[in-house]
């Protein structure tokens, strides 16, 4: 739930921002209406100003019984129409020194120095430092004594219940967004951070054009976090990633009349390049696909496995299959049997194809029930079982379960089993798969 949902104070922008109406707040029993220290100092600026206390005692009353309307905000100028316990209306407004063309263009020059503050007012803080910092530029945020003027149609001079209640309402509205305060002084949120924009991208161009870093960065290495995140919100947006290419780059040639150093195999190299190219884009691929934040990340291959990949991917010439073979571990007519692995499931059908384990007593009883799910009553074929395999009696063709317990299609081959498919949650579906012939 957001802070305008649980107050009440439904903003509206009104002519781009110069004007914000904030729905009537529900009564605050039992809390006080203000708990920020800018929201504070908002209020001992009225009480410090109001000659009368008991006309304020009245108002924080029609305030906190919900007597305070809907409150527009513009520069300058905060209006409402307040209710006596009577139910009469009254139009208060509260009048509040915008600042000038030239305290502005200050103030702004200050916050893109210090992007921090700029972090804290997009979390709606107002840090003390904002404040300081404004001041020591010339600028004075915050009302003081006698800053707040007072004009309501109840005729009273002076500070009265009606834009005491207007005050100690607004007080409320500055505890959840203080840029609330800027309006006031004259700037609205989004105007403000347009004008931050133009003068950061000024700043960043100038930097660029002097070939020099700005003396802050020559004090520092590095951006605070803090800053760094408010400029995400006041900089040009990034622009959008770019196109996949269709097909992976072509690898350079390097056959060249020169012969290569000892050791070098230019072939080789190609290969390496090809397989880069073809890893590169499909890495692209999975970025940009949606959902690809919440997948975990991969396990990094074993130089094994990543042999068997690359003779899967690249499809080499026999004598660099050899030379894959031999990193993986296999003897080469082992390699074309994991090549087949690896298409049909990658890490996982690799390991099925290498790995004889025994289903613990539980693991067990959930393959035999699948099994036993699988076909209608005398369909199912006659099955020997060997651990996690089933091959089928008379036939040269198995099933194997694996450890997230998935079927996969195996069928003999020159007397070696081989993949035939990809897993299946049906082992019914998986065999009919290596029966048919993949």
């Amino acid at each position: 739930m957001s802070d305008d949902d649980e107050y009440g104070a439904a903003a509206a922008d009104v002519g781009g921002g110069a004007e914000r109406t904030f729905a009537p707040l529900p009564p605050p029993p039992g809390r006080g209406f203000a708990t920020s220290w800018w929201g504070r100092a908002w209020l001992k600026a009225l009480e410090d100003t109001a000659l009368d206390g008991q006309q304020l005692k009245k108002g924080r009353r029609l305030a906190r019984e919900g007597g305070v309307g809907a409150v527009s905000v513009r520069p300058g100028r905060i209006t409402a129409v307040v209710r006596d316990r009577d139910g009469t209306g009254h139009r208060s407004d509260v009048l509040l020194q915008e600042l000038s063309a030239e305290e502005w263009d200050r103030f702004l020059g200050m916050a893109v120095d210090r992007a921090g503050h700029i972090a804290a007012l997009l979390d709606r803080e107002m840090e003390p430092h904002l404040v300081e910092d404004a001041a020591g530029a010339g600028v004075e945020l915050l009302p003081g004594i006698g800053d707040l003027e007072p004009e309501c149609t109840c005729g009273t001079w002076d500070h009265c219940a009606h834009s005491g209640a207007l005050c100690y309402q607004v007080a409320r509205l500055l505890d959840e967004d203080p840029f609330v305060l800027l309006l006031m002084r004259g700037r609205g949120e989004r105007r403000l951070l347009d004008e931050l924009q133009v003068r950061s991208t000024a700043r960043a161009v100038r930097g660029t054009e002097r070939g020099a870093p700005e003396k802050a960065d020559r004090e520092a290495y590095g951006v605070p976090a803090d800053e760094a995140f408010a400029a995400g919100s006041i900089l040009p947006p990034l622009p959008g990633p770019p196109p996949v290419p269709e097909e992976p780059g072509l690898p350079p040639s390097l056959d060249t009349e020169a012969d290569p150093p000892p050791g070098l195999d230019p072939a080789a190299l190609e290969l390496l390049a090809a397989d880069s190219a073809v890893r590169a884009r499909r890495m692209l691929l999975e970025a940009l696909a949606p959902g690809h934040e919440r997948q975990s990340v991969a396990a990094e291959l074993t130089p094994e496995q990543d042999a068997v990949r690359m003779a899967a991917d690249a499809r080499p010439e026999p004598w660099i299959a050899k030379r894959l073979a031999e990193g993986s571990g296999r003897p080469r007519a082992e390699l074309e049997a994991a090549v087949s692995a690896w298409r049909y499931g990658g890490v996982a059908a690799l390991a099925v194809l290498d790995e004889e384990w025994d289903p613990d007593a539980e693991a067990l009883a959930r393959a035999r029930a699948r099994l036993a799910a699988a076909w209608e009553e005398g369909e199912r074929p006659r099955l020997r079982a060997a651990g996690a395999r089933w091959t089928v009696a008379g036939a040269d063709v198995q099933l194997r379960y694996d450890r997230d317990g998935r079927w996969w299609p195996y069928r003999k081959e020159r007397g070696r089993w081989v993949p035939a498919g990809p897993a299946d949650d049906d082992p019914a579906s998986a065999l009919a798969g290596a029966v048919s012939g993949g």
